[in-house]
């Protein structure tokens, strides 16, 4: 399949797919706990990006990940400044700041690995975190002015200081969240 042809395929789905490489991925549904997250992580970004420039948009925004190529869907993601869409598309995201993904047995493989290599392709994107449903545990990778990818881990009672100088508070997003069923 080709990239266009995905496109105009992906947009008559009742699911979402990834592509790659001429490879369609269905995309599994989370569990409560993988949403909660999602949610809680949603809401965090919001007060800590409350006055600045930015929006935040839901899982279902497809993302561009390389020349036509590569199509995801971030589990939470961030544009700051202008929104920019790929050429000839009305929802196709360009250039998001910040890429959430909240990790899955059957995901955490390709989130680390296959999705981190195309979101680092993306020149816009700053920070990127990975968020546990085992334990209050986010990791971060922020690009530094150099270019560099630097990892940070936060845990309970931690914080994570995006590129933009918002913070997030871990208790604050992993708050009830194990109250609901996971892996």
């Amino acid at each position: 399949m080709t990239a266009e042809q995905y496109l105009a395929w992906e947009r008559e789905q009742p699911a979402r797919h990834e592509y790659f490489r001429g490879d369609v991925f269905a995309m599994a549904g989370g569990t409560p706990r993988h949403n909660a997250l999602g949610a809680a992580v949603t809401i965090e970004l919001g007060g800590a990006l409350r006055g600045m420039p930015c929006r935040i948009l839901s899982a279902d925004q497809r993302i561009i990940a390389g020349e036509q190529d590569h199509y995801v869907y971030a589990d939470v993601s961030v544009v700051c400044g202008e929104l920019e869409l790929h050429p000839g598309t009305a929802d196709v995201l360009r250039n998001p700041s910040v890429v959430v993904e909240v990790l899955s047995k059957s995901t955490e493989a390709y989130d680390r690995g296959l999705k981190w290599e195309a979101y680092r392709r993306i020149p816009s994107v700053q920070d990127y975190l990975l968020l546990s449903q085992g334990a209050p545990h986010v990791e971060h990778y922020r690009r530094d002015p150099a270019g560099e990818w630097r990892y940070r881990v936060a845990e309970a009672g931690g914080s994570v200081t995006l590129s933009n100088s918002a913070t997030l508070d871990v208790d604050a997003i992993y708050a009830g969240v194990f109250d609901v069923a996971g892996e």
